[in-house]
């Protein structure tokens, strides 16, 4: 079925069912994928009588020769118009902020909410309606957009392939047939050696898919952010709250994410990086147990430490993909079960810092991070000690 768009020399044709646009002077392209069963063992019988298959992303991205579409030339747009697509998430808040704080014109492609992100208008960033799932919702908003910067993930209450794989792949297409000039897109390091994770083989498919698009673009892969850290084991230290750790020795490079945004702008200035496929790691990696014992030194008290075996998850895994209605938990328990493997999340920076021409030193470090936090907070915490004593009322 296809898409009605608005008249405007920037559109091209996009069509639903297949995902295919046709561009000026581009042919066609489009995004094949199949779905398989995970395993023989898999195919179960339910009450009904119905056998379901438990569904694994293949993907396959082809480049289709065809004639080219005669477009007038649309209105020029300014470099420095760009387009933030989950721009309320951890990540892409500090991308809209550094945006802002350069000088660049911002609007946020943001979902339709009761809450409305009005802290994004706040800072100056012009705000839009719009949702990956409906890809009608998608040319609108690339109207007079020079960059698209996509930090987009799904929720964790809908499937992995709604928005983190179809709504990427229609947002790249619409991007291709409205002339973007450049794409940078969020991965995860080592996607490409997790094919039985969903969310990591989607984000490999969608590299491949990205870089087959012919879009300019950059790839950025990430490791890990320091901000996670905060509420699984800062908060609940500062509380006295159970903190979950793993047995696992796996080793992440945590980065801030207000770090991410500078290196990202920095390469998004970089013409010789079109095209280019960066990873962004932290100082050091750090292991669970390792992270769990800076928050204790630095607040100043012991943490109640539950730990999860592994085994335990791979067990709940397994169980949960018995049943239809327990898939997408089984898809992110996939994505746990590899950070607690026995792996390491981090590469050497030394490249990637001379191409940006960053000094290392200007990067925070995870001592450095949670020590600001620790300070700040027990800081508030204590003020508010004393104000409560000052208000008391005796009768």
């Amino acid at each position: 079925m296809a898409l009605k768009l608005p008249s405007h020399p920037q559109l091209a044709r996009v069509h639903d069912r297949n995902l295919s646009v046709a561009a000026n002077g581009f042919g066609v392209f489009s995004w094949r994928r199949s779905v398989v069963s995970d395993s023989p063992s898999l195919s179960l019988s339910s009450s009904a009588g119905r056998r379901y298959t438990k569904p694994v992303v293949k993907c396959t991205a082809k480049i289709q020769a065809t004639g080219a579409v005669n477009l007038a030339p649309g209105t020029p747009v300014r470099p420095t118009s760009i387009l933030v697509v989950g721009a309320t998430g951890t990540l892409g808040r500090q991308i809209v902020r550094r945006a802002l704080d350069e000088g660049y014109d911002v609007r946020c492609l943001v979902r339709p909410r009761p809450a409305p992100a009005d802290f994004l208008r706040d800072w100056g960033a012009v705000v839009v309606n719009a949702d990956l799932s409906r890809p009608e919702t998608i040319p609108a908003t690339l109207v007079g957009i020079h960059t698209v910067i996509d930090c987009a993930t799904g929720r964790p209450e809908e499937p992995i392939k709604t928005v983190d794989w179809e709504g990427k792949v229609a947002l790249i297409q619409c991007a291709k047939a409205m002339g973007i000039q450049k794409y940078v897109f969020y991965s995860i390091h080592n996607c490409e050696k997790h094919p039985e994770v969903p969310l990591m083989e989607i984000k490999y498919c969608t590299e491949k898919f990205l870089r087959d698009s012919g879009l300019n673009h950059i790839i950025i892969r990430l490791c890990g952010f320091m901000q996670g850290l905060i509420g699984q084991y800062a908060v609940p230290i500062l509380e006295e709250k159970s903190v979950w750790g793993t047995d696992a020795p796996t080793r992440i490079a945590y980065m801030d994410t207000q770090d991410i945004a500078r290196l990202t702008f920095i390469a998004l200035r970089n013409e010789n990086i079109n095209g280019k496929l960066l990873t962004f790691a932290g100082p050091r990696a750090w292991t669970t147990q390792e992270v769990i014992t800076l928050c204790e030194r630095l607040a100043g008290q012991d943490a109640n430490v539950t730990t999860v075996p592994v085994s335990i998850l791979r067990l709940t895994r397994q169980l949960t993909r018995f049943f239809e209605w327990t898939n997408d938990v089984a898809d992110r328990l996939a994505f746990s079960e590899v950070l607690t493997s026995d792996t390491v999340f981090s590469v050497p920076m030394g490249e990637t810092y001379d191409v940006l021409g960053v000094d290392p030193k200007d990067v925070v470090t995870l001592e450095k991070y949670l020590q600001d936090y620790f300070t700040n907070i027990l800081k508030k915490l204590k003020d508010l000690k004393a104000q409560s004593k000052q208000t008391d009322i005796y009768f």
